[in-house]
């Protein structure tokens, strides 16, 4: 049981890693200079991954605090 556990935190740590590493390119991009359209283009995308990222992250938590309790409850 706790290798599942351990293979779903290696997942979901990776997605909040994967979804970070794609809103820091995205905030880059914004840096530079663009034009409009594409300036809004990279706010969607922005907006999307910063909801990835909150996803991930709190999919980390539940993970851990199911596993916690797994084992608190034995």
């Amino acid at each position: 049981m706790v290798e599942i556990y351990s293979l779903e935190m290696d997942k979901a740590r990776q997605r909040a890693g994967r979804a970070e590493l794609a809103l820091e390119r995205a905030e880059e991009l914004l840096d530079g200079d663009g034009n409009v359209a594409v300036n809004l283009a990279l706010c969607c995308r922005i907006r999307g991954a910063q909801r990835r990222v909150s996803e991930a992250k709190a999919r980390l938590r539940k993970i851990e605090s199911a596993r916690t309790e797994r084992l608190r409850t034995g």
